[in-house]
């Protein structure tokens, strides 16, 4: 009898002999696991700029901030608290790293995100004594600057936009729209309040007050964050600064809003001096494989982390129609 031949791209091959392997394997209790997608890996240390043995950590913090995880299933990214944390950590029990310099580009976010981070790198500079640099780039405003009110310093690039000092909460309402296709919602509830915000029917005079009472108190956290960091600030200075709207660079400086303006090699030097070196390394942490070769080149490695000003995705933060509090620029 002829034997089954298997035809592939090494030509006539007898099949047996692959039956006989794959036989064995299942006899002998053998699970064979093959991963299909990346599995994301432990950062490590890349020197992009300076000499010597002190260190500066150059850290990014990119996009929308949530606690989102970014990417996708084929090239997964830890959410931006995980991340920076993750660096922080590193950078803390690294004798040699003297100094971080916080690289923002961001119109905010979450307002737990943007406290989030915030928190950690106060708790970073007390445990460790190191100084933290904040370095804004095109945009740093509401959350963005949040998270940058920790830094030590703030420096603005001389194109920065920054500021937006406000809470802001996004909601939907499609009552109207399911009325034309004739689709009703009905909620039943264990108080009047409980569907409160409800992208199914409009809001009433008495829950917008309600939202607003919300919102006010995350403006004072915000207000009180600002001001404690921004030591050359009174908190009636901080809030007159603090309604929501935008600013240069040079309106952000008059206003005391920001140290400096420099460009991010000038807020290398300023981490250099603030933390008594007069040479360093500079260092990015990123994942394996990342391309880094100057201190440019960002430690997000995905397009979904970009800023878009004008097309601004707030899918994420308006899912179902569940209203969310942010400290976002969002016009």
């Amino acid at each position: 009898m002829d034997k089954k031949i298997f035809v592939g791209a090494y030509g006539r091959t007898p099949l047996r002999p692959f039956v006989y392997v794959f036989l064995l394997i299942m006899l002998s209790g053998c699970i064979v696991n093959v991963g299909l997608l990346p599995r994301v890996e432990p950062l490590q240390e890349k020197r992009v700029a300076g000499s010597g043995k002190d260190k500066i950590v150059l850290v990014d913090l990119t996009g929308v901030i949530s606690e989102e995880e970014k990417g996708s299933s084929l090239a997964p990214e830890p959410n931006p608290v995980a991340r920076i944390k993750e660096e922080l950590k590193m950078a803390s029990r690294d004798p040699a790293v003297k100094a971080v310099v916080l690289r923002i580009n961001s119109p905010g976010g979450t307002v737990t995100a943007s406290d989030l981070i915030h928190h950690e790198l106060e708790v970073f500079k007390k445990q460790t004594g190191k100084k933290v640099i904040a370095s804004i780039l095109d945009l740093g405003a509401s959350g963005g600057y949040y998270v940058a009110a920790a830094a030590d310093r703030i420096m603005a690039h001389p194109t920065t936009v920054t500021g937006s000092i406000g809470v802001i909460m996004l909601s939907v309402n499609v009552e109207g729209l399911l009325e034309k296709i004739g689709v009703t919602g009905t909620s039943i509830k264990s108080g009047d309040k409980k569907d409160m915000g409800s992208p199914l029917r409009p809001m009433t005079p008495e829950e917008r007050q309600l939202f607003q009472g919300v919102i006010n108190q995350m403006y004072d956290r915000f207000v009180s964050v600002v001001a404690a960091g921004r030591k050359n600030l009174s908190l009636d200075q901080v809030k007159r600064a603090a309604d929501g709207r935008i600013y240069t660079a040079q309106q952000a400086l008059d206003l005391g809003l920001v140290d400096r303006i420099g460009y991010l090699d000038d807020a290398l030097a300023l981490a250099k001096t603030e933390a008594g070196l007069r040479e360093a390394s500079v260092v990015i942490y990123a994942r394996p494989g990342a391309y880094k070769d100057n201190i440019y080149s960002e430690a997000p490695d995905f397009a979904s982390r970009t800023v878009n000003i004008v097309n601004l995705d707030l899918k994420s933060f308006v899912q179902y129609g569940t209203p969310r509090f942010m400290y976002l620029w969002a016009p």
